[in-house]
């Protein structure tokens, strides 16, 4: 399971140097919207691995509420360039 998550690692810094790279606003809440779900998929495979639902739970709160939050900060960010 060790190159399973190794990859998945790997995988978690594409986004990251994508938002690095780029000044558009947009393209770094994508971005960090791919991290947040990555990161909590990474959290539930580790939760299955151990056989511990408590940090499962951890993993669904943030794959749930985690993006949540950010679709509401780009919204909030959409109507402020409106006015």
């Amino acid at each position: 399971m060790n190159p399973v998550m190794i990859a998945m690692i790997l995988a978690l810094l594409i986004p990251m140097y994508e938002a690095w790279q780029d000044d558009d606003i947009w393209q770094k809440m994508l971005a960090f919207a791919s991290i947040a779900t990555k990161t909590s998929i990474m959290i539930l495979m580790v939760s299955v691995l151990r056989d511990d639902w408590m940090i499962g739970v951890v993993g669904i709160i943030i794959l749930s509420v985690g993006n949540a939050g950010l679709m509401l900060l780009a919204h909030l960010l959409k109507r402020m360039g409106n006015l």
